[in-house]
């Protein structure tokens, strides 16, 4: 979703005051962002909350293909 959104992972990071390297665990599915953070992360990335989460459970089934 950050790449359709066309932004980097730094810019990502900036509008949301988290470390570049929290982006990538979040991406990666090491760690996850906070619930207050949610509203924000949506906003950035011009979806709904329940779009973060569709756009996770889609990845992680297509990842057991």
């Amino acid at each position: 979703m950050r790449k359709r959104a066309k932004l980097k992972q730094q810019e990502l990071a900036d509008l949301l005051n988290v470390e570049r390297s929290t982006v990538a665990k979040w991406e990666i599915g090491a760690a996850y962002p906070r619930a207050s953070q949610l509203p924000a992360l949506a906003k950035a990335l011009q979806c709904s909350i329940d779009d973060l989460y569709t756009e996770s459970e889609e990845g992680e089934a297509n990842a057991d293909r």
